[in-house]
């Protein structure tokens, strides 16, 4: 069984481009990008609401 979820998102042009230079910078691919920010916020949240 794959442990792995996809997660489809609508976005706007513009803020695809900006996430696609983000991620270019970073060294990443956008799903990478993605992925760090999303763990960014919840680190933060759980830091925050322990």
């Amino acid at each position: 069984m794959n442990k792995e979820k996809h997660l489809g998102i609508r976005i706007d042009a513009e803020t695809h481009e900006k996430l696609k230079n983000l991620a270019e910078f970073e060294g990443r691919s956008i799903n990478g990008e993605v992925l760090y920010l999303i763990r960014q916020a919840i680190k933060q949240f759980e830091k925050e609401n322990k």
